[in-house]
């Protein structure tokens, strides 16, 4: 059975599903390798606009396959650094793709579930989705999903559920940062997302998404300020801003909107 199943719309909608659910869709590394290479893939297609991102069955993603850990642990320690590696580089992957990667989460989320979600850009949950950061109940610790993690909930969360390992809600989750939203209907959830997505540029939606990683965290000073000032002076002078700007002033659709 394949790791992944995908669906790529006529509308340009890339609907990627974790395909392990006798698992709880837990990685091992054939799921690890097929979504680096999914995402790349997706992220240079020019056809595709916004990629969904959910898991079959029960769970959306109960984190590493304990079973590829364990095979993992037995290898040299040269193999299994480099183990380790292709899950950072995955969720690198996922980060920096410069398609929207909206997630939908039911059910169990998981240690590197929850790497998964931090990774992607905006995250519907059910009201019943459980999330943990339960490494530590194994004697591991969450070091390749950290800086995504860290990136969405902050250092405060992380001294609590990194160390603890407690579950915690949806609700919590959204507190948190890690949703953006809790509702039932995942997929009439995320449709007015979609849609809006679609409205926008699609260039410009992959420069917003490099900018905000350009610019967070950065001491505002007048190299940040050059910064800015080039990105939307390019924006602004592209063949994408001026349609906008053009479509906008003569009260038509641009042409991205189709």
């Amino acid at each position: 059975m394949p790791t992944l199943k995908l669906d790529l719309s006529a509308n340009g909608i890339a609907r990627l599903t974790l395909n392990r659910p006798e698992r709880h869709n837990a990685f091992d590394e054939a799921m690890i390798g097929d979504l680096t290479g999914v995402f790349t893939t997706l992220g240079a297609n020019p056809l595709v606009r916004v990629v969904v991102l959910n898991g079959a069955g029960e769970s959306f993603c109960a984190g590493g396959d304990l079973n590829w850990m364990q095979r993992a642990a037995q290898k040299s320690a040269a193999e299994n650094a480099q183990d380790a590696l292709a899950l950072a580089r995955m969720l690198h992957a996922i980060n920096v793709c410069p398609k929207p990667v909206i997630a939908l989460i039911q059910g169990a989320c998981f240690g590197g579930g929850v790497g998964l979600v931090a990774a992607c850009d905006i995250v519907i949950a059910a009201p019943d989705a459980r999330f943990g950061l339960t490494e530590v109940r194994l004697g591991l610790i969450p070091a390749a999903i950290s800086p995504f993690v860290l990136a969405k909930m902050g250092t405060s969360a992380a001294r609590r559920y990194f160390l603890t390992g407690e579950r915690f809600s949806a609700e919590e989750a959204r507190r948190l940062g890690l949703v953006h939203e809790v509702k039932a209907g995942l997929d009439a959830a995320a449709a007015p997302l979609i849609d809006a997505l679609l409205a926008s540029g699609p260039e410009a939606v992959a420069d917003a998404k490099a900018l905000i990683a350009d610019v967070a965290g950065r001491f505002v000073d007048e190299d940040l300020l050059g910064l800015t000032a080039q990105r939307i002076a390019a924006r602004r002078a592209c063949d994408e801003g001026r349609e906008g700007i053009a479509a906008f002033l003569e009260k038509r659709k641009p042409g991205w909107v189709r």
